[in-house]
């Protein structure tokens, strides 16, 4: 896959993307990457984030719907692969206050455990 062109220098996880720093791929295409979570809260615990900076669900627009529409197909598809027909979680944390530490668009997929109920 390329390089990135629309990212920004100081995103970890943009420098991910761009392969300046190590992961532990799961998945690629020309719209997005998905990689294990190195703090991982789940016996499965991916990131899937797209190759465009975009920093976070709050910047959801009409114009990159289609994007994230493509990212959750990937999700599915994923979670398939990775066996978790049991059941699995999406996550997206939006800002500081819900958790959100890299200012980059991501989605966790949760699984492989029963999850709690609790959600925060």
């Amino acid at each position: 896959m390329s390089k990135d062109l629309n990212h920004d220098a100081d995103c970890l996880f943009c420098k991910i993307i761009n392969g300046e720093i190590p992961s532990n791929k799961v998945y690629e295409d020309d719209l997005c990457y998905a990689f294990r979570d190195i703090d991982p809260q789940a016996p499965t615990h991916i990131l899937v984030v797209p190759r465009t900076h975009v920093a976070s669900c709050a910047e959801i627009t009409g114009d990159n719907a289609a994007l994230v529409g493509h990212i959750f197909t990937v999700i599915a598809r994923i979670a398939a692969r990775e066996k978790l027909a049991d059941g699995w979680r999406v996550v997206s944390n939006v800002g500081a206050d819900a958790g959100q530490t890299v200012p980059h668009l991501h989605f966790h997929i949760l699984g492989g455990k029963r999850l709690s109920d609790r959600m925060g």
